[in-house]
């Protein structure tokens, strides 16, 4: 099975105060866009729509079935949010973007990242893998339910760790519910 590396760099605009990570991307055939959460299934950037703009089309283009980056961007640098995932290098063990048909090759050094963006005060999961990865790269003992989190020291800064519900459709809840679970932590977070 092919190993495939992460496409792009992580996203860390200047006074991040948010990291959110995944698992890592679908395959490129799967990209409405060249940018995070690409899938034009995936429910991530209507999840913003929703928190931040009470839309969920606010960042779709539904005549051309892609995201305005452009407004994307804007809003995760005006907010300090960044954006990556877990693995930098993962076998697809079937040919989906399912995070259970992921076998991480590579994880990220999140401790690394971390250390870059000195302003941060908490980390988002965005999926049950991306999770594990991480609790198990900061020993983290007891990872925190679905639309809650824990608090944990990092190097003496003490963060969070908020463990969302996945953006997939395949997670089995609908856009307006996955929205009510992320609102609090952006407004705690990121206002």
């Amino acid at each position: 099975m092919d190993i495939e590396t992460h496409p792009w760099s992580p996203y860390l605009p200047e006074g991040c105060r948010l990291l959110m990570l995944g698992s890592f991307p679908p395959a490129r055939k799967r990209w409405a866009m060249d940018f995070f959460y690409p899938n034009y299934t995936n429910d991530m950037w209507r999840i913003f729509g929703l928190c931040y703009h009470g839309d969920k089309l606010h960042f779709v283009d539904e005549s051309n079935k892609t995201y305005r980056r452009e407004l994307i961007e804007e809003l995760l640098q005006q907010r300090g949010i960044g954006l990556y995932d877990t693995a930098i290098a993962v076998r697809r063990l079937r040919n989906t973007a399912s995070d259970k048909d992921l076998e991480v090759v590579t994880p990220t050094d999140v401790a690394a990242l971390l250390r870059q963006i000195p302003e941060c005060r908490a980390v988002c999961t965005t999926g049950q893998k991306a999770t594990d990865v991480l609790c198990q790269q900061l020993n983290i003992p007891s990872p925190p339910r679905v639309g809650e989190f824990v608090e944990f020291d990092f190097e003496g800064r003490q963060m969070r760790l908020y463990r969302m519900p996945s953006s997939s459709r395949a997670y089995p809840m609908a856009v307006e519910r996955k929205a009510e679970f992320y609102r609090p932590m952006f407004q705690a977070i990121a206002p």
